[in-house]
């Protein structure tokens, strides 16, 4: 059996200490993510889309005060997030419709709040 002495602190060997890895700081509140740029982001900051079932075809409302009964899906203002989650088909499937919504009240919406 061999004694060794252990020296702490001394010689070239001494493990480097680890830097605490930066990390951006976690935004406070409910995080959701939008369903055309798949960017997340503060609940407050997106806007929520619900399924209105009607007598011709299911069309999607937007639930400004994000109150609605029923499944929601998240989306930023932006008409860019509304092309990117119409060419993907992202909210249809969000929403679990059966088949295509129409999404015409939600790009009024968005163009009417860019005047």
């Amino acid at each position: 059996m061999s004694s060794r002495v252990r020296l702490e602190g001394i010689g070239s060997r001494d493990p480097v200490p680890a830097r605490p890895a930066t990390t951006p700081p976690r935004p406070v509140g409910p995080v959701r993510t939008c369903v055309g740029c798949r960017q997340r982001d503060l609940r407050s900051q997106l806007l929520r889309l619900v399924l209105v079932t009607s007598d011709d075809a299911p069309r999607v409302a937007v639930d400004v005060r994000a109150c609605l009964p029923g499944r929601g899906a998240w989306m930023h203002e932006d008409l860019a997030c509304l092309d990117r989650a119409v060419r993907r088909r992202a909210v249809p499937r969000a929403l679990r419709a059966g088949g295509p919504v129409d999404l015409e009240p939600v790009r009024a919406y968005l163009e009417h709040q860019d005047r």
